[in-house]
């Protein structure tokens, strides 16, 4: 698969799931929402469904190694319509009222009919990424 092939079947999942270097080097995995910006960057953000703190580990992650990955698939049980796309990158945490933060949630918003009604209001992850793969069942 083509960069340009992995960047478009990205764009157009719903989830994902976001890899991050935990202590003592732990893989930490964790389903996102997310949207690709305007300028190329995948941005998520903490939003209001529920979780046990606001203090979430990948913020801590990121903060301590910002190299992440990105990973979206699509399963079916005709396995020739399977696929996967990776992207590795460097993440960025981007607080409320700094520069980047409205970008970002925009580009959530414009992505999620929930966001409409409640915007993220907690801090960014702003993506840049620097490698993709992919594969494709057929």
């Amino acid at each position: 698969m083509d960069e340009a092939e992995a960047r478009a079947r990205l764009a157009g999942a719903r989830v994902a799931r976001l890899g991050t270097h935990g202590p003592g080097g732990r893989i930490d995995l964790v389903p996102i929402t997310f949207a690709v910006a305007d300028d190329g960057t995948i941005v998520h953000a903490v939003d209001h469904k529920p979780k046990s703190t606001t203090r979430l580990r990948r913020l801590a992650n990121v903060a301590a190694d910002p190299r992440v990955t990105v990973l979206v698939d699509h399963w079916d049980e005709d396995w020739t319509a399977l696929w996967w796309v990776r992207v590795h990158g460097t993440a960025t945490v981007v607080e409320p009222g700094d520069h980047g933060h409205a970008p970002a949630v925009d580009a959530l918003v414009a992505r999620y009919p929930q966001y409409c009604e409640q915007r993220p209001a907690g801090p960014a992850v702003v993506i840049t990424p620097e490698r993709w793969t992919g594969w494709a069942g057929r």
